[in-house]
């Protein structure tokens, strides 16, 4: 009896060790460790740029007579493509491109009976509804940049100043009373090539935004036989955007 008992716990034994290898050759791979992603940063940044500008837009030199009357505002948009010039990329030049609408609201009408532009003061008197003269521009912006950005955050302090050239593409002239309205487009007198100085400063993305005028917006105009030479001042906003 004894020897059968013992017969029977080995034959038990063994069939155990049969049925637990299987397990023990899962549990015996080898264990392959998870790679954790790096994220790597970019330490040679560029600040590109779209921008979105909003403006209040005053005229200087105005001839004698003429003032501003209602608010006059301008739009503009464009790209900046970055290019750093120091080892910590806080200092950098920045060439693009943009478009530019601006409205000016005055008392300087516009008429074109013969197809050559007539330019009248309205008196302070004569009541009217409009009297406006809006500008399509298209701009090429070259700016000198400082900042306070690093290559782990788009938050930092700026000042950006430089020198804006631009086109005219279109020009609209609108004068409108209880006598009729009065549209003038194509006007030959004003400036095709304009330019100017600005600046643009703030923190993250809105920044105060100043733009002078260097040349005058009209290139023969003249009313009471005074050249009408105003340059343009806009200040206003700008939204930067990566």
């Amino acid at each position: 009896m004894k020897r059968t008992s013992i017969k029977n716990k080995s034959v038990w034994l063994l069939l155990n060790c049969f049925l637990l290898l299987p397990f023990s050759a899962v549990f015996s791979q080898e264990i392959t460790p998870v790679k954790e992603e790096v994220i790597q940063i970019d330490s040679l940044y560029r600040e590109d740029q779209f921008y979105f500008g909003v403006t209040y837009n005053t005229l200087m030199d105005k001839p004698a007579g003429v003032s501003q009357r209602k608010f006059s505002s301008g739009l503009s948009a464009g790209f900046l493509r970055d290019m750093p010039i120091n080892k910590k990329r806080t200092v950098a030049v920045a060439s693009g491109i943009g478009f530019t609408y601006n409205n000016y609201n005055q008392n300087l009408a516009i008429s074109s009976p013969a197809g050559k532009p007539i330019y009248t003061i309205i008196d302070s008197e004569f009541e009217y509804d409009k009297n406006k003269f809006s500008l399509l521009s298209v701009d090429v912006p070259i700016e000198f940049r400082w900042r306070t950005s690093t290559y782990e955050s788009h938050k930092f302090w700026r000042i950006y100043g430089g020198f804006k050239m631009s086109y005219l593409l279109y020009d609209r002239s609108i004068f409108n009373s209880a006598d009729g309205k009065v549209v003038v487009t194509g006007n030959q007198d004003f400036n095709k090539f304009q330019y100017g100085a600005y600046i643009s400063s703030g923190y993250n993305t809105i920044n105060l935004y100043a733009y002078y005028g260097l040349n005058s917006l009209f290139k023969s105009a003249k009313v009471n036989d005074e050249s009408v030479a105003m340059r343009s001042l806009n200040i206003g906003i700008t939204f930067y955007i990566l």
